[in-house]
């Protein structure tokens, strides 16, 4: 369990002041030396360590050669960011830019540039994904999952990170829902054969799994889609009409469209909230397609302060 004090501190820091030192540390090494930062000290690369929590697990082969080949041209421009290594007088744990120090491997470099800091674990973890989601190569999914591992973690809003990462707080909310689709869909969207348009017009659907793998199938276009899923909808609605009850409406205002979006980003689920016109009733249906999403749901359900 995440010690309280400790999770203060790091949130007390500062989104945008974590924010500050990532930036200046995921430069594109090519940038020119006059706009890096200056490191404080070089070290031997043997006294520095990868950070055992870096929730990237995955560096590209033949990205971290081309990288390689770049610091042995030019060397490191911009320098790692370091901390003190718990437990080990005189090495350093890696905070920002495990990719150059792996790189600068490749390429034999016996020092690396670094800019020495103090950091908690908690901002460590932090800062750590907030540099995973500035990488250009991420899909959207692990975009996703990475605002989504702030907002869960650290408390963070929507508001806060459209603020502190210079994104609007709709392109966060529209990516955020694209988690309350299956891990089947997600997959496709994750592997490129989904658009993000794709996506979030089959987030409204009740059968997203067999309507994604038509899109796939036939190759639909974002419009032709939408469209699909129009139709599915109407075709799933059309028994029910007869006993819809008198006062109800059918179309949804954009408030409400817009809960809708807000609670399935939350809940990770699809949700529809169906108000009755002239009232102040109405249900919130919660839609579900695994046992683990029903169980992830009767968990935040049950679970106490």
């Amino acid at each position: 369990m995440v010690d309280n004090s400790k999770r203060q501190r790091g949130l007390g820091r500062g989104l945008s002041a974590l924010m500050a030192d990532v930036g200046a540390s995921s430069a594109n090494p090519s940038t020119s030396a006059t706009n890096s930062s200056r490191p404080d000290r070089s070290i031997p690369i043997e006294r520095v360590f990868p950070n055992p929590d870096q929730p990237r697990r995955h560096f590209a082969e033949d990205q971290l050669q081309d990288l390689a080949n770049s610091i042995k041209t030019k060397g490191i421009i911009q320098p790692l960011i370091v901390r003190s290594r718990p437990g080990h007088e005189g090495d350093y744990e890696i905070v920002a830019g495990e990719r150059r120090w792996r790189a600068a491997q490749i390429a034999r470099l016996h020092q690396v540039p670094v800019v020495v800091r103090e950091f908690t674990d908690i901002e460590v973890l932090e800062i750590a994904i907030i540099e995973n989601i500035q990488r250009t190569d991420l899909n959207p999914v692990e975009e996703a999952m990475g605002y989504r591992q702030l907002m869960d973690r650290f408390g963070h809003t929507q508001e806060k990170l459209a603020e502190a990462l210079g994104k609007s707080r709709s392109y966060i909310a529209n990516l955020l829902r694209l988690l309350s689709l299956p891990d089947e869909v997600l997959d496709m969207l994750k592997d490129g054969q989904l658009s993000i348009g794709h996506a979030r017009a089959l987030i409204t659907s009740d059968q997203p799994i067999d309507l994604a793998r038509k899109v796939v199938a036939g190759g639909l276009s974002v419009r032709e889609t939408e469209k699909l899923v129009k139709q599915a909808a109407q075709g799933e609605s059309t028994p029910k009409a007869k006993s819809q009850q008198p006062g109800s409406s059918i179309a949804k205002d954009a408030d409400t469209l817009a809960l809708e979006g807000d609670l399935s980003a939350a809940l990770r689920l699809r949700v529809s909230v169906d108000h009755v016109a002239g009232s102040e009733s109405g249900k919130i249906t919660l839609h579900y397609t695994t046992l683990d999403q029903l169980d992830d749901l009767c968990r935040i359900l049950t679970a106490t302060n």
